[in-house]
């Protein structure tokens, strides 16, 4: 690990120890907001393929797609990604022609991964893909397993996952077990690999990257160019601070975001928003994101279960909601919310938007006005209504769910600026040229620093922003 840790210090970087956490990485001087911590590419990566969404195995890239004439599995985006990629896949190719329609069907993302891991670990043992500080298998080897903390299930998952790909490799001689125990490393290394607006393409191990710790307060955030991952400072970090990111959704109760680093990543969170659990500041947040709202309409209080009554009492004004009350309307939600996710997913988008509009009256009658299910829902309608390219109607959920993503989110994430993104290109659409310079100012301010400056996709931002702020000048001038 000593070229490691000589090529992070080139980067300000070092790693250090802790029995409680594991390898943790550090700061060795200072980094600003929006500058670039650390970079990888993956050790191994493949595109979770659908036939509505292809990508090139090579960059993720979705246009200009040749399918390879031989495995018919993989898909390139021109010569140069081929070319790049041919040394690794002229093997997968080999062992991919040669399976029945029955193992094709087995070759989930997972498993088509940890082939694509597999062969890389033998290429680079025979030195036809050159090893570097930042790309080898020890580093693959140095994660975590976790194989102590999972359950008998997931060993005999992972044994049978390992055995499909002995089976899709016959000729290479393979440690069942090794594979086994890289199954369970993927599972809590793994990075979903997204594109600019965050939706999801495929799944990376990056090994480096696999070093830096989780927070639900991070310091820094993970985004991707293609398949490179991109660790970006949000906010001022000082030389010998831990450099964080978050692993989950954040925006969740603190039971919530615990269960889920739990069950996935097997870490109970010690970070500063975690350590307030139980307080009544954390009880407060978790009321109002996840819990019920107060019967009188003009209160904004909170509710609170009384045990021992079997009620609910508003924190503010005392008034009462029962249990009966509540489970009354809330399965009147579940059953109208399965319809509605049926109709949306067969593309009956009149419908949908029919069914989601009723949950959300529901909803605001159960739930907090900042519930994290009432913003949810205004999300799905707000891609209902733009697939219907309703786009005042959009627009105008768009608006509801800005003041719930200021709440949960740090003032810098990229979600902030992709919903203020959103909004200044509804405004945009529907000529409000003004307010939408204002939606796209607030979306710059953000994705600058989350996203760089230098991405196609920001670049399109600052382009959006000028012609708003040219036109808005040139309707000023006209008023005068």
């Amino acid at each position: 690990m000593e070229d490691l840790e000589k090529e992070l210090s080139t980067h300000g970087l070092t790693i250090s120890s802790f029995p409680d956490k594991g390898r943790c990485l550090f700061a060795t001087r200072d980094f600003s907001p929006g500058e670039v911590i650390i970079c990888q590419d993956p050790y191994a990566s493949t595109p979770t393929n659908s036939p509505a969404d292809l990508r090139c195995d090579g960059c993720f890239a979705s246009s200009n797609l040749k399918k390879c004439s031989a495995c018919r599995i993989a898909w390139y985006c021109g010569s140069r990604c081929q070319k790049l990629e041919w040394k690794l896949h002229q093997l997968e190719c080999q062992a991919l022609v040669g399976l029945n329609e029955d193992r094709r069907k087995m070759l989930t993302p997972s498993i088509r991964l940890m082939v694509r891991l597999v062969l890389k670990s033998k290429l680079q043992s025979e030195q036809v893909i050159p090893s570097t500080a930042t790309d080898n298998y020890n580093l693959i080897e140095a994660l975590m397993a976790h194989m102590s903390d999972i359950g008998e299930k997931k060993l005999i998952l992972y044994a049978q996952m390992a055995n499909l790909v002995n089976l899709i490799l016959p000729s290479l001689e393979i440690n069942i077990k090794e594979v086994a125990r890289n199954f369970s490393k993927l599972a809590c290394n793994a990075h979903t690999i997204c594109d600019s607006e965050l939706r999801p393409l495929g799944t990376g191990l990056y090994p480096v990257i696999s070093i830096i710790n989780h927070s639900c307060l991070p310091n820094s955030v993970l985004v991707f160019e293609g398949r490179l991952a991109v660790v970006r400072a949000v906010e001022p970090i000082a030389k010998g601070a831990e450099v964080s990111i978050s692993y989950i959704e954040t925006a969740a109760s603190t039971t919530t975001r615990q269960k889920a680093l739990k069950e996935q990543y097997l870490f109970t969170c010690t970070c500063s928003r975690c350590m307030k659990v139980g307080l009544y500041e954390d009880l407060q947040e978790s009321a109002v994101l996840e819990g019920y709202r107060c019967k009188d309409k003009k209160c904004d209080g909170f509710l609170l279960l009384d045990s021992d009554k079997k009620v609910f009492i508003c924190q503010q004004c005392g008034l009462v909601r029962t249990q009966q009350e509540i489970e009354k309307i809330a399965t009147e939600v579940e059953q109208l919310s399965e319809k509605a996710t049926l109709s949306q997913s067969s593309g009956n988008f009149f419908e949908a938007s029919a069914m989601y509009k009723i949950i959300e009256q529901l909803q605001l009658q159960l739930c907090h006005p900042l519930s994290i299910n009432l913003m949810r829902t205004r999300e799905t309608l707000l891609k209902i209504l733009m697939e219907l390219k309703d786009w005042r109607g959009a627009l105008s959920y768009c608006r509801l769910t800005i003041p719930v993503y200021e709440r949960v989110y740090p003032a810098i994430h990229p979600l902030v600026g992709l919903q203020y993104y959103t909004c200044g290109k509804l405004e945009w659409l529907i000529e409000e040229t003004r307010v939408a310079l204002k939606s796209f100012t607030k979306a710059a301010d953000v994705l600058r620093i989350t996203h760089g400056t230098s991405t196609p996709f920001v670049k399109e931002l600052f382009s959006k922003l000028e012609e708003a702020r040219a036109e808005a000048a040139y309707s000023l001038k006209q008023h005068d």
